[in-house]
């Protein structure tokens, strides 16, 4: 009996191989046409291509800065003299402002973006409406760097700067608003104008995840009992946690990496200060204001050292954002 049933079984897992091989819809042991092993190809080739121009651009930053890494080595970072006559450099003051401008601007724009995905995705208002606001929050995108810094410098402001005289003079008591004369040019404005930049980054990509939300999600939520704003914050971003931390990541790319505008509203003063309402340099704006006019050497150096740890910063929080996803992914299991 052993023996008959010996071949049925090899029948059968045979039978089932073959029967999920069929199943399976990419499967690529099959006949293929020469254009699909073609477009195969291509897209290895632009993969490797990718990978193969980061590591070029990484290794030509730091090439460049050798001379600075040399001289200085790792208490560059730490360092906060920047005195391009003595050949003296350092990169504390430049380091602080773009993280702290950047939180500023992650902090208003996740919010704001969540609330602006949240009004476009769901049936608060009417299709047309919907479609139109989207529209137009993505469309501030499309304004170059250069002009939202020359609205800022005439109208944003001008606007602004009371506001943040009257926090000066009444909550001068808090460290953030302990500054004697805030002109405007500071770095509470450069972290609102990035948040204005990266908005439209936030809340598309945000609107995306919570419109992929199967809509059974939804009515299963509603149906139990819950109300709209449980379902909203029990069930759809949770649900899309992993999408909006992603917007949250590229959004934060983005302000790290911002040059112009932040250069014309900023300050462009490399000191290390508690209060948001004092002036303030970023490593992007340096290196937009001093590489042209460098000098090689040391300067160079120095510059592309800043360039190499803004690499950094911007690989650590991509990073950080998939160990954070990876976390919560295990938490909910």
């Amino acid at each position: 009996m052993s023996n008959s049933s010996q071949p049925a079984d090899k029948n059968s897992s045979i039978q089932a191989k073959s029967s999920d091989a069929n199943l399976e819809l990419t499967a690529s042991d099959g006949t293929n046409f020469w254009l699909d092993k073609g477009f195969t190809w291509l897209v290895y080739v632009f993969a490797v291509a990718t990978v193969a121009l980061l590591f070029t651009m990484s290794w030509v930053i730091f090439r460049e800065a050798q001379p600075a890494i040399v001289k200085f080595g790792i208490g560059f970072l730490w360092s906060q003299d920047w005195d391009t006559g003595n050949q003296i450099f350092g990169a504390l003051p430049y380091i602080y402002g773009t993280l702290v401008s950047s939180a500023i601007a992650i902090l208003f724009a996740v919010p704001v973006g969540i609330a602006i995905a949240l009004v476009t995705s769901e049936n608060f208002l009417a299709p047309s409406v919907q479609t139109t606001l989207a529209f137009v929050v993505e469309l501030i995108a499309a304004i170059p760097s250069v002009i939202i810094g020359l609205w800022s410098i005439f109208i944003f402001i001008p606007v602004l700067e009371p506001l943040q005289k009257w926090l000066a003079i009444h909550f001068k008591w808090i460290l953030l608003f302990n500054s004697e004369y805030p002109v405007g040019t500071n770095m509470l404005t450069a972290g609102i104008i990035l948040a204005i930049m990266i908005l439209p980054t936030m809340a598309a990509i945000t609107r995306d995840v919570l419109l992929a939300i199967p809509k059974e999600l939804r009515s299963a939520s509603m149906a139990l009992g819950s109300t709209r704003w449980e379902t909203i914050f029990r069930i759809l971003l949770p649900a899309g946690f992993s999408g909006i931390v992603s917007a949250a990541m590229l959004a934060l790319g983005r302000a790290l990496g911002e040059t112009m505008a932040v250069t014309m509203v900023i300050g462009n003063s490399a000191q290390i200060s508690a209060s948001l309402l004092d002036p303030a340099y970023t490593i992007p704006s340096v290196l937009a204001n001093e590489f042209a006019e460098a000098e090689p050497g040391l300067h160079i150096g120095a510059l592309s050292y800043l360039g190499l740890i803004l690499f950094g910063l911007t690989l650590a929080v991509n990073i950080g954002a998939v160990l954070l996803v990876q976390w919560v992914r295990r938490k909910n299991r």
